[in-house]
């Protein structure tokens, strides 16, 4: 039965997306928002963990606990608008990471919407126009749909630790931010309401901030989280990382992607002439790098698989030995509303690295955080702020649900399978994107962030499927194909239907339906001064 409705809800959807989906057209102009700057709220004080006045009597009006991507573009959102920001990061040197490494273009719009992207120039970012996608020796070029953009709009491959430290010097040439290194051991809670942080300076001495907001962005190890979210953690695989020196990419300026055996392996430039390769190995274990069963493991499975054009540079990368990996986490958005404090970033949500989302969720997040704040100039009312930024949570859904759930389930499309129906669904999602028009456009559309809707992305899934379905009944239906057919669409509804489960069906399709969603700002009371 399930089957039969998951395969009657794609007809539909099949329809929309061919028939129904006007799309509004793309703006070449980001649309820039005017403010005027928000007056200074006195609202917090330093002290040392034993009640006396820290060594800074400035007031702060927002801790923010991390300066990663999403820490330190908060950081620079905010002091921007008028506020005094204090952030506290646990390692201010610059850090060498194997994901993060590329930005949508739809979060480099983000980017240019919060005036932070310099922030890409000066590094040697790499402009992404787009994917090459390779199956069993055939490929297929998806190019991003930025014809209705300006010429700068593309994604960026990079080195990780020079984006965030060239965000984090931007934060610093601010007067009204403070970038400490510390690291944050504990929330300090009053009655149920956050009221700073205790943490330990660079130099061991403990110390007390306090601020009206605290914002904890300390990323996907985030000891802080569980008291103000419901984690879910999920680790379906890992990430081995090389970088690959002076290797010609087939299609230049694009992600490769290749639909390996067991699961998806990835190439894209982060630098004039290095390529960053990201190996999925599914599952807990991985081979051991010292013993060399890693490097034995990539030459005699991975290697054999991936394009001749870029084989001699992988060989070498695995000679070279500087082999690391990082585990694949995803957890969906949980929050536990708690008055004076807010999560954001990998601490607040994360999917599957796998489409390189999770920066471009990160911004959004901050653009529709920094819309909300502009309407709060005293932020000393913890209990109506929190009421207030409950609609914060619902706000970001669309996005943020999108690119979740394009993560999660074309990860499990992608990954190869014994099942028949699942290895259908497989041949079906390349076939389909290797069609062109709006096939293509479609789905890349989702993947870029810019255009980032739930139904569209759920219309785009089951096309697919109902495209397998067809392939397997024609030219003559059998019963064996139809049976499969009928597995293939129950499949991808066990496939997307948890994911969107998780994300919040109300939330994710029906925002405006959320009370949250229309919540007003707190009414304000008289500053002081």
């Amino acid at each position: 039965m399930s089957g039969v409705l998951a395969f009657l809800l794609g007809l539909f959807l099949l329809h929309f997306t061919f028939f129904g989906n006007k799309k509004r057209p793309l703006t070449k102009k980001v649309r820039e928002d005017s403010y005027s700057k928000v007056p200074f709220v006195r609202g917090g004080v330093l002290e040392t963990a034993n009640g006396g006045v820290g060594r800074d009597g400035d007031a702060t009006d927002v801790i923010i606990v991390g300066a990663g991507v999403a820490g330190a573009a908060l950081a620079c959102t905010l002091a921007k608008d008028g506020r005094r920001v204090h952030v506290i990061e646990r390692d201010l040197s610059e850090q060498d990471r194997i994901v993060g490494e590329l930005l949508q273009p739809g979060g480099y719009l983000k980017l240019l919407e919060l005036d932070l992207a310099d922030c890409v120039q000066e590094i040697d970012a790499q402009r992404i126009l787009g994917y090459a996608l390779y199956k069993d020796g055939k490929s297929a070029h998806l190019s991003y749909p930025l014809q209705n953009f300006t010429s700068d709009v593309a994604g960026r491959g990079f080195h990780n630790g020079r984006f965030i430290q060239r965000m984090r010097e931007k934060a610093a040439t601010l007067s009204n931010v403070r970038l400490e290194q510390g690291t944050v051991t504990s929330l300090i809670e009053e009655k149920g309401t956050v009221k700073g942080v205790t943490y330990k300076t660079k130099t061991g001495e403990e110390v007390r901030a306090y601020a009206p907001l605290t914002v904890v962005c300390d990323g996907c190890f985030s000891n802080l989280r569980r008291s103000l979210c419901h984690p879910k953690v999920d680790i379906p695989s890992h990430f081995v990382g090389l970088v690959l020196e002076n290797c010609n990419l087939p299609f230049a300026n694009h992600g490769h992607v290749i639909l390996a055996d067991p699961s998806p392996i990835l190439f894209y430039p982060i630098g004039s002439d290095e390529v960053r390769c990201l190996v999925d190995v599914p599952g807990q274990k991985l081979p051991s790098v010292a013993s060399g069963e890693m490097a034995n493991y990539l030459k005699s499975i991975v290697a054999p698989q991936i394009p001749r054009e870029i084989y001699p540079s992988f060989i070498a990368a695995i000679e070279k030995g500087n082999i690391r990996s990082m585990p694949n986490r995803s957890m969906p958005a949980s929050p536990q509303p708690t008055p004076g404090a807010l999560l954001m970033g990998d601490a607040f949500n994360m999917r599957h690295p796998l489409t390189g989302g999770g920066m471009t969720v990160a911004l959004s997040d901050i653009v529709v955080l920094r819309d909300l704040l502009r309407r709060v100039p005293n932020l000393n009312d913890a209990a109506a702020l929190c009421k207030y930024l409950e609609s914060f949570y619902t706000l970001r859904k669309p996005v943020a649900s999108t690119i979740n759930t394009l993560a999660g389930a074309l990860y499990k499309v992608f990954c190869a399978s014994p099942d028949p129906a699942r290895k259908e669904m497989r041949d079906a999602c390349f076939d389909y994107l290797s069609l062109g028009g709006t096939c293509s456009s479609g789905p890349v559309s989702l993947l870029s962030g810019l255009n980032p809707r739930p139904l569209v992305l759920v219309s785009h899934f089951f096309a697919v499927a109902i495209y397998g379905v067809g392939r397997l009944c024609l030219p003559f239906p059998s019963p064996k194909r139809m049976w499969l057919g009928a597995r293939l669409i129950s499949g991808a509804s066990g496939i997307i239907f948890p994911i969107i489960k998780d994300e919040g069906v109300r939330q994710m399709f029906f925002p405006a339906t959320v009370p949250a969603y229309h919540r007003s700002p707190p009414p304000q009371t008289a500053r002081v001064n």
